[in-house]
């Protein structure tokens, strides 16, 4: 097993900003496991599947492959060999992508992929329950939580950065009960794992979190 950082946290947190410049700082390759979540929310609805039709949504991951890959310096999310990177990223998978997250077949079908991206090189994944689930032995986990309003802002302005379509209060909405489904549902919910490190993002620079979070890594590495 190679060196895991698991990043846990709320949707709009600054996850993967965080764990990008973390990866690149201390070498890590970096996962983002929610956006592989987001992938089989997309081919679904590409399908015109919902998250009720379960037989369906199992034929789906049956095929499915999903590739994440950095292009350029760019992580670029690879979806049946097609690039879907800002796709997964539009609103219509942000209103479903915690119900397709939250289905037992799904979690089966993707925690096993995930795992075995940590079996030979040293990683830094984040997603919801990476430090509970995915990688119970971490060798760093990391809680990062924020105010939903905070997290509301941030979400909004990447949209904005990225061409999606949204106004603030719509996200804010989308995030609050993304944030419920989460932290309700009976598989793997959203949760602090007890040995996890609560870092606050609300009031802090992307900066100051990088550097808090890298210091706790590179104590653990001596």
């Amino acid at each position: 097993m190679g060196f895991v950082v698991a990043i846990d946290g709320p949707a709009g947190s600054g996850k993967g900003t965080v764990t990008k410049i973390v990866a690149e700082r201390e070498n890590l390759i970096s996962i983002d496991t929610g956006a592989m979540y987001r992938c089989v929310a997309l081919e679904c609805l590409n399908q015109g599947i919902d998250c009720t039709q379960i037989g369906r949504i199992e034929k789906v991951l049956e095929k499915i492959d999903i590739r994440l890959e950095k292009e350029q310096g760019e992580q670029k999310v690879i979806l049946n060999d097609k690039d879907v990177t800002t796709e997964i990223r539009e609103t219509r998978v942000n209103e479903v992508v915690a119900k397709f997250a939250a289905i037992k077949s799904v979690r089966n079908k993707l925690t096993p992929m995930q795992r075995k991206m940590g079996e030979k090189q040293d990683i830094i994944m984040e997603g919801r329950d990476i430090g509970t689930t995915v990688f119970p032995n971490a060798d760093v986990k990391i809680y990062l939580e924020c105010s939903v309003e905070e997290r509301a802002n941030r979400r909004y302005k990447q949209n904005l950065e990225n061409g999606v379509e949204s106004t603030y209060e719509e996200v804010l909405k989308s995030i609050k009960e993304r944030n419920r489904l989460e932290t309700e549902r009976e598989i793997s919910p959203l949760t602090k794992a007890e040995d996890a490190i609560l870092v606050d993002s609300t009031n802090l620079t992307i900066e100051e979190v990088v550097d808090k979070i890298t210091e706790i890594i590179k104590r653990k590495r001596i």
